[in-house]
């Protein structure tokens, strides 16, 4: 909000009095937080924001948040990381997963094959050794 309240004055030339008053913001407020240095929290989300990147380029975006957070809890910085933190500054900053491919089955049963005898009729203890075997038919 500050950034664009600066960008008005600079960009379109309009008073910090008046874009503060547009955004309902007090120029008390505007003041006061305009040259603050960023707070611990917005430092820590930058750098996990940047690492983050990181980690999915590496990956050519193949990678979604389990695994970006298993790469990341190795690093000392990011031991006590949430999966849902992940997830989360994932989703803000619009990086998504490849999807894997759909596999199909390309292997057919063909319809005109002879269809084989059941020899044993469920019976699967047979009397002795080599009784009961698989009969084949040799391929043309």
């Amino acid at each position: 909000m500050i950034a664009g309240i600066v960008a008005c004055r600079t960009e379109l030339q309009i008073p910090h009095a008046v874009a503060c008053r547009a955004l309902d913001v007090s120029e008390s407020w505007f003041y006061k937080h305009k040259d603050r240095p960023p707070t611990a929290t917005v430092s820590r989300r930058v750098e996990l924001d940047a690492a983050i990147s990181e980690v999915f380029d590496v990956h050519d975006g193949e990678y979604g948040s389990p695994r970006v957070h298993a790469d990341l809890i190795e690093r000392p910085e990011f031991a006590k990381l949430s999966v849902n933190t992940v997830a989360q500054r994932m989703r803000r900053k619009g990086l998504r997963a490849k999807k894997r491919p759909v596999r199909r089955s390309l292997t057919r049963p063909d319809p005109a094959a002879p269809k084989f005898a059941n020899l044993l009729n469920r019976h699967f203890d047979p009397p002795a050794v080599n009784v009961a075997g698989v009969v084949t038919s040799p391929r043309s």
